[in-house]
């Protein structure tokens, strides 16, 4: 059976401490997955963040670090811990405590959606689950507590920015979310700034809000030893055609924003770094 793609990891080679993390872009769909679907590829398609992988193409010209899935989100949930499981997808699978976003469909393994109902033909093995968190999950996040490490042994300091876009949602909602886990996984002034950034870039932008972050900013910030990290939401509206799956008008001045979070706020960090180190 053919294993599920490896993350791909761009290590930085600019001047910014900056590490962009893409969990839920991945479209390398094995026939097997597509073939145990209840309702095939359209439903399974229907989880990913369309194209975020594209978007941050300007800031990996700039020389940001990034760790991009292959691995399609619908296979394995980078942005879910390895127990935050839906037992009605794991055959055997104990019956503990289940998070509200396992119970909504959205756990490591997700297990249905609104649109297309419950998605597999049948459970699958602890076995297979292990196999899946071998082949894509837990690369992935070594991959990022290693790109991390280099960077604070560069810098002493990082930040990571995981991205994310979102359904459009309802009216009164800003465009831009960004999630710092209600204060745990950065600094005040991280948020802030990036939040005006955004509006410096033509966005309206909100904090945490309706998303204050998942288990990629939970895991791998540490604010009390100079490792920040974002969670980023874009309205899909902002960058994709009509149809909510194809490059749009605005992809660009998107990818444009993007880059410049991550410059200006790299830069900003590093200032602090700077300026603590010099007391």
């Amino acid at each position: 059976m053919t294993p599920l793609s490896s993350p791909i990891v761009h290590e930085a080679r600019g001047p910014l401490p900056v590490l962009l993390s893409v969990p839920h872009s991945g479209r390398d769909y094995p026939d097997w997955l597509v073939d145990s679907a209840s309702a095939g590829h359209p439903a399974l398609s229907s989880l990913e963040d369309p194209l975020v992988d594209r978007l941050v193409w300007r800031a990996l010209q700039r020389g940001c670090g990034a760790v991009i899935a292959r691995a399609p989100r619908a296979a394995v949930d980078c942005n879910r811990s390895e127990d935050d499981i839906d037992p009605s997808v794991i055959d055997g699978a104990r019956r503990g405590r289940v998070t509200a976003r396992a119970r909504g469909g959205l756990g490591i393994i997700p297990s249905r959606t609104q649109a297309h109902g419950f998605l597999w033909r049948r459970p699958i093995t602890p076995v297979q689950l292990d196999e899946r968190l071998d082949q894509a999950h837990r690369p992935y996040h070594q991959a990022i507590e290693h790109q991390l490490r280099l960077l604070v042994d560069r810098f002493g300091c990082a930040l990571l920015i995981d991205c994310h876009s979102m359904p459009p949602p309802p009216g009164g909602t800003p465009p831009i979310i960004f999630g710092d886990g209600r204060g745990r996984t950065a600094d005040d002034w991280v948020s802030r700034e990036a939040i005006d950034i955004a509006c410096r870039c033509g966005f309206d932008a909100g904090l945490n809000d309706p998303f204050a972050g998942g288990h990629v900013i939970d895991r791998h910030a540490w604010p009390a030893r100079g490792v920040h990290a974002l969670q980023l939401e874009v309205d899909r509206r902002c960058y994709l055609d009509e149809g909510l799956r194809e490059p749009g008008p605005g992809f660009d001045r998107t990818a444009a924003f993007i880059d410049t979070l991550a410059l200006e706020l790299g830069e900003a960090l590093l200032g602090r770094q700077f300026a603590t180190a010099a007391e």
